[in-house]
């Protein structure tokens, strides 16, 4: 059975950090484009961050360009995203997704509150 599988989601002040992961299980992402999509309450899930095959080529949203970093270790066969300055409006359930298969996590909150 194909699973992606979310980590390293929790509840961080403004300001913080936190390291979300995807690794897979019985699915070799390592050969795949990978991209990390969020939710917000009452909002549309927008997409995050996606990284290539190599990792070479990122690109992210507008409202997180320069403060979160996405990443992957093929060897480990997982991906990585990387917050920084986190914000209010950064709260949301984040999920980790293959587009090409269409296959996606279960999510893992981030929350970000004083």
């Amino acid at each position: 059975q194909v699973q992606l599988v979310e980590s390293g989601g929790g509840l961080v002040q403004p300001g913080g950090s936190l390291r979300l992961s995807c690794a897979g299980a019985g699915f070799t992402l390592s050969t795949y484009i990978m991209s990390w999509y969020r939710q917000a309450p009452g909002k549309e899930r927008e997409l995050v961050a996606s990284i290539s095959v190599s990792g070479g080529t990122t690109t992210y949203a507008g409202s997180v360009k320069g403060r979160f970093t996405i990443s992957r270790d093929n060897a480990k066969n997982t991906v990585f995203l990387q917050m920084n300055s986190l914000k209010y409006e950064d709260t949301a359930v984040y999920y980790c997704h293959a587009p090409s298969r269409n296959y996606w996590g279960q999510g893992t909150q981030v929350t970000v509150s004083a």
